[in-house]
């Protein structure tokens, strides 16, 4: 274990032996790095944080520090990184705030320099957050989506699988998986870059397109498109997005080019 002799390594803290440990290097409290892991100059991993194999940690991060919330009153909570993500310079992740709570970002991750990922948020794999992005506490983001530089989300907003988040975007309610989303939860097209990239067939892009179509261009409620799609969707990606549409909201969902939908009482915030 390659450990620079100024970084200070608490006794409880669990290194895998091939973890590396730059100049004035702070791991507190009980940490856990997996294999392979390399730690920059001047980071700071403390709490009972988990960090997976292979990941990289770079100056001036915070990983795992205390959460940012009044309502925290010192528990143990947790902050587990998956296998392969990558933090840069000066990003911020912080543990949960309710006891026994966690924060989760899944694998390969890549948060780039300056972005925050506030308590209890759960990103899923392969999750992209560009410069100066900030993830409000309970933010859930699924797998292969994208934070161009400057997105933000409120608390408890809920960001679809291979969406993207153009730059500087506010958003204040859920953005579908698959979608573009801009402005202020604007919801200006599907990804369709992002689904080819992703191995996506033809028939799946061609669902999600028409699924789009209905949502932000018939200006029916959408308890009545909702309907409709449930009976119309087959693909594995339109299944996903309906799963999406019918689970519990505490947000809402974001407009269309056009008009907002209009949430039903299940998707109304809480």
């Amino acid at each position: 274990m390659a450990i620079h002799p100024t970084a200070v390594i608490d006794p409880k803290a669990e290194l895998d032996p091939t973890v590396e440990v730059g100049a004035y290097a702070i791991v507190e409290g009980d940490v856990r790095v997996g294999a392979g892991t390399r730690i920059y100059h001047h980071a700071y991993l403390t709490g009972f944080t988990e960090i997976g194999p292979e990941c990289e940690i770079h100056p001036f991060a915070i990983v795992g520090h205390l959460p940012q919330d009044f309502h925290f009153e010192g528990h143990r909570s947790y902050c587990r990184i998956g296998a392969g993500t990558v933090i840069r310079e000066h990003a911020t992740i912080h543990r949960g705030t309710d006891p026994e709570s966690s924060t989760l970002l899944g694998e390969k991750c890549f948060l780039l320099a300056y972005t925050h990922v506030g308590h209890n948020c759960v990103l899923g794999d392969r999750v992209t957050l560009i410069n100066g992005s900030t993830l409000g506490g309970h933010t859930e983001v699924g797998r292969n989506a994208v934070f161009s530089a400057g997105g933000m989300t409120h608390q408890f907003v809920r960001v679809g699988e291979y969406a993207m988040i153009s730059a500087s975007s506010l958003l204040v309610m859920d953005t579908l998986p698959f979608m573009t989303t801009q402005e202020r939860n604007l919801c200006a097209g599907v990804n369709l870059v992002g689904m080819r990239r992703g191995g996506f067939t033809a028939e799946d892009i061609a669902e999600i397109r028409k699924a789009y179509k209905l949502l932000y261009r018939s200006g029916r409620p959408l308890s009545g498109v909702i309907a409709e799609l449930e009976e119309t969707l087959h693909t594995a990606a339109g299944k996903r997005l309906l799963a999406f549409l019918t689970a519990p909201s505490r947000r809402g969902l974001g407009a269309g080019p056009r008009h907002a939908c209009r949430p039903s009482r299940h998707h109304a915030a809480e």
